[in-house]
């Protein structure tokens, strides 16, 4: 007689939309992580396109792996997207609505994950926080309406403290402690791995700046910086590469657009790339500049990872990424940035010290070790469920 295989662990996962994101690729590749080993369920508000989502961001997850529990019908899809985008009220309310769909059946799951920062998931489970108080606040400091939707949906920062957390960076892990009193392990976001190599020599003499063309991204700031460092007699051209604009603000993108067409001989505004058409751009450019203090900056690993050398701000999330012995590429504001940038471009040697130091960074943000970390935490929390040792 023939054994029947056990039934693999089940498992929910939690991320309320897909617009485009550092934080949606991590969700995903959670989802890499587990769909072999387990039960997989994702717990969303609208329906996902899985092939969009796999070209977006170098996963291979497929249908037959992974159940979508949406909670809105798929015809209203676009409209939820447009409403999440604009509308902060209706995104925090569409937000409390899949928390709630989710903690009706949490407790049928032998693991509840969220992939979207802190949340009570119902049960005690895991949390990954790309940042602190972005689901939730104190009730105390928190909005009439945030305090509204936290009380119909039975929602208990307590709870949420009882979740084994995860941070994607030290810096982060350091306000998840100051904010909610936890400690969180650091594990590091994933940058996928097949950013094609191109030798220094054969480089684009370019800065990239990627991400959403939004004002807290400060896109307008790394324009004025090329620009300066230009005008001391460096022929270097800008990428910015990114969309998401007209989701988030869409006067800021046409402030941009404007500058972009003004400089149009050395600035090119690339808008909502296929994935792989921007890994190309990424890996023909020398340089990169991120003007926003992050709480890690998929973005900026992406630039290490692609062989370059990127100038950001030296409080964040990021100075992990770089590293924080490399002083020459951290930055206070847009003097010292020209200031830093022309030292770097004018000299070869040091050019060629910083990439050997930044070569010693890139393992730290593989896939392979961003899925080993997850399998691994996964595994040991579900023992730790079985034996009766939740938090």
């Amino acid at each position: 007689m023939v054994e029947k295989p056990l039934p693999k662990p089940s498992i929910a996962v939690w991320q309320p939309y897909f617009l485009g994101g550092g934080a949606e690729a991590v969700a995903l590749w959670i989802l890499e992580a587990l769909v072999e080993k387990y039960d997989v369920t994702l717990f969303t508000l609208a329906a996902i396109d899985l092939d969009k989502m796999n070209r977006m961001y170098d996963t291979h997850l497929k249908p037959e792996q992974l159940k979508i529990r949406a909670v809105l019908p798929q015809q209203l899809t676009d409209l939820a997207d447009r409403l999440i985008a604009n509308s902060p009220v209706i995104r925090l309310a569409l937000i409390y609505t899949s928390i709630q769909a989710l903690k009706s059946e949490s407790a049928s799951y032998d693991l509840v994950f969220s992939a979207y920062n802190a949340v009570d998931l119902g049960c005690p489970g895991v949390q990954y926080l790309h940042w602190v108080n972005v689901v939730e606040q104190d009730p105390h400091k928190a909005g009439w309406w945030l305090r509204l939707l936290m009380k119909l949906t039975d929602f208990s920062r307590d709870r949420l403290t009882q979740n084994v957390s995860l941070a994607n960076s030290r810096y982060t892990a350091d306000r998840v402690y100051q904010t909610y009193g936890i400690h969180s392990e650091v594990v590091y976001p994933p940058v996928v791995s097949d950013i094609q190599e191109v030798p220094w020599e054969e480089k684009e003499d370019a800065f990239l700046c990627s991400g959403r063309v939004v004002v807290a991204k400060q896109t307008h700031r790394v324009i004025n910086i090329v620009k300066k460092v230009r005008d001391r007699g460096f022929d270097v051209k800008l990428h910015i590469t990114g969309g998401g604009g007209g989701a988030y603000r869409w006067g800021y993108q046409r402030k941009v657009e404007k500058l972009a067409a003004e400089y149009s001989d050395w600035v090119y505004l690339h808008q909502n790339l296929p994935y792989r058409d921007y890994l190309e751009i990424v890996a023909q450019c020398r340089y990169g500049i991120h003007y926003k203090s992050e709480p890690f900056g998929i973005s900026v690993a992406e630039m290490v990872k692609a062989g370059m050398i990127p100038f950001v701000r030296s409080r964040g999330g990021q100075v992990e990424i770089i590293g924080e012995q490399n002083t020459d590429v951290l930055f206070n504001k847009e003097p010292d940035a020209v200031e830093k940038i022309i030292a770097v471009l004018e000299s070869r040697e040091r050019q060629t010290e910083l990439l050997s130091s930044l070569e010693n960074q890139k393992p730290l943000f593989s896939t392979e070790r961003f899925m080993a970390e997850i399998d691994s935490i996964t595994h040991q929390t579900l023992v730790n469920h079985r034996q009766g040792l939740t938090k």
